[in-house]
């Protein structure tokens, strides 16, 4: 089982590796990102565009998406 978890400014973000086969989380195959705020908890919300192909494209996704949460308009 493969996971990757982050957690910056409040927010916890983590990527997870599923497949259709196997040990693990099942689904479609690929990189499945989330987050959720840390305080309070809650569900994880799934990141548009799940699951990716490659690691680096779930990454990114988290990147954008905490700079999404973060920005002030």
């Amino acid at each position: 089982m493969e996971i990757w978890s982050a957690s910056s400014d409040g927010f916890s973000f983590v990527i997870s590796f599923e497949s259709r086969d196997g040990t693990g989380f099942h689904g479609r195959p690929g990189y499945v990102a989330s987050w959720r705020p840390v305080y309070p908890s809650r569900g994880a919300i799934r990141i548009f565009g799940s699951p990716f192909k490659t690691f680096n494209e779930a990454e990114a996704a988290c990147d954008a998406m905490l700079n999404q949460l973060t920005s002030e308009d």
